[in-house]
């Protein structure tokens, strides 16, 4: 018998549906003894409920006061199901970031890895057509993140100082510069920069949660007072619904933290699953991102502003209460944000930083959020250009990124039956590029509209 003969029944039978096995299942079927998360040495490792904490404030950020706005988009009744859509392809996507993560750890005898370095074993794994795509897949992760996460830090340091300075004057009477409230700023962020790890994070983003809490709670007490009848706001609305998606996907993506989180468990095996803290917090936030989105659009219809904060009336104590306690969320949630830059640069550098490594990593913090703070103050109205860098960075990592590693992860064990993998990748590919065309399209809109409106009359 021929060789020529074994290949097609070796291809069909590649592409036969088998029975669900653990990877831990995998590998003791394979011969492997290796336990990757028995054998993970954390110094400071994060529980489950320490992980849900920091995932809840990945996802509840600023983005959340954007739904109702998104709902005015889309409709009362479409956006509910819109919004569980959206939620399920980024937790989807973030699930299967994890799991094939899992996979190459029992691949390669390692225990932890980040998001680039997932993409770069995957790709040096893979079928040899993808191979020479290893590293320029890790550099583009890593640019990526950093781009994104380092903008974040910034854009978070102009929505701290915004607020306080509109509360500022409505108390003072006077005019106080927005820069000067920024350079103000630098102090405390350094400081809560220099939180050394995710494990002594977890309490400040617990706080974070809190604040985040009462103001949404307050929200939540404006939103329900006089509520008009549903026949009265749109049910669906087609034309707008993919600047919906737009706003959804960047407001609930938190890709960049999602490994850094899993590498710090003390049981990784927790953060997957039916019931995992994965499924758990992207439960809650979704849950809390309908009943905002609904609640708002309903109570103020076409008169819904981009962030339902700017509805509230500035001269009652109770909305005045919501820009503080939702600053201070937002300055709370710099640590997180700002671990994923460090982790990034400091992988990059520790290695060459044998003799003080301590010493080195603190003043790298200190620099890191001064330049920040140095780019929130040369350019207050960077906003907007974040959103540009949102929509083409979360569009490509969050959604993109994930399911092809998956694909090629698989491609020796085969798609599944019917190769459902493939056509649920290629499906969820559609949608990234349609996120990132027009989350593009609106971002630009909104940095010419900005300018557009400082521009001298």
């Amino acid at each position: 018998m021929t060789m020529s003969s074994l290949e097609p029944t070796n291809v069909e039978l590649r592409y036969k549906i088998q029975p669900r096995k653990s990877d831990a299942e995998q590998a003791l079927a394979g011969g492997s003894d290796f336990d990757p998360f028995a054998l993970r040495d954390n110094e400071h490792p994060t529980t489950d409920n320490e992980t849900l904490t920091h995932l809840l404030k990945a996802s509840l950020g600023t983005g959340i006061l954007g739904m109702p706005f998104a709902f005015m988009c889309s409709g009362l009744i479409m956006g509910i199901f819109a919004t569980i859509m959206t939620a399920f392809i980024c937790t989807h996507c973030s699930y299967v970031l994890v799991k094939c993560g899992h996979k190459l750890y029992y691949r390669t005898r390692r225990t932890k890895m980040t998001f680039a370095e997932i993409a770069e074993t995957a790709f040096q794994k893979g079928p040899k057509w993808c191979r020479g795509f290893a590293p320029v897949a890790k550099f583009s992760i890593l640019f990526g993140l950093f781009l994104t996460y380092f903008g974040t830090c910034s854009v978070y340091t102009v929505i701290v100082a915004s607020n306080f300075e509109q509360v500022i004057e409505h108390w003072t009477g006077t005019h106080v510069s927005l820069r000067l409230i920024i350079c103000a700023l630098l102090i405390p962020l350094i400081l809560i920069a220099w939180v050394p790890n995710l494990k002594y994070l977890a309490p400040v983003s617990m706080v974070a949660n809190v604040f985040m809490g009462l103001g949404l709670a307050i929200t939540f007490y404006y939103l329900v007072q006089d509520l008009p009848p549903l026949e009265q706001r749109e049910y669906s609305v087609m034309s707008t619904l993919p600047q919906f998606f737009s706003i959804t996907i960047f407001a609930m993506e938190a890709i960049g933290v999602v490994m850094p989180l899993e590498n710090n468990m003390k049981t990784p095996q927790s953060f997957l699953g039916i019931c995992g803290v994965l499924s758990q917090g992207m439960s809650g936030v979704t849950l809390i991102y309908m009943l905002l989105g609904f609640l708002g659009y309903l109570h103020y219809g076409e008169g819904t502003q981009e962030s339902i904060a700017l509805n509230l009336p500035i001269e009652e104590w109770p909305a005045q209460a919501v820009k503080v306690l939702i600053s201070l969320a937002v300055y709370c949630t710099f640590g997180l944000q700002f671990f994923v830059c460090l982790e990034i640069v400091w992988d990059g550098i520790k290695e060459k930083c044998t003799k003080r490594p301590i010493v080195v990593n603190y003043v790298l913090r200190t620099v890191m959020v001064t330049a920040a703070v140095v780019l929130a103050v040369a350019v207050p109205t960077i906003g907007p250009f974040m959103g540009l860098i949102g929509a083409f960075c979360f569009s490509i990592l969050g959604l993109i990124f994930p399911v092809m590693i998956e694909l090629i992860v698989h491609w020796e064990d085969g798609f599944g039956k019917y190769n459902w993998i493939l056509w649920k990748n290629i499906l969820i590919t559609i949608c990234g590029i349609g996120c990132l065309f027009f989350g593009s399209q609106a971002a630009i809109k909104d940095i010419i509209k900005t300018y557009r409106d400082a521009a001298p009359k």
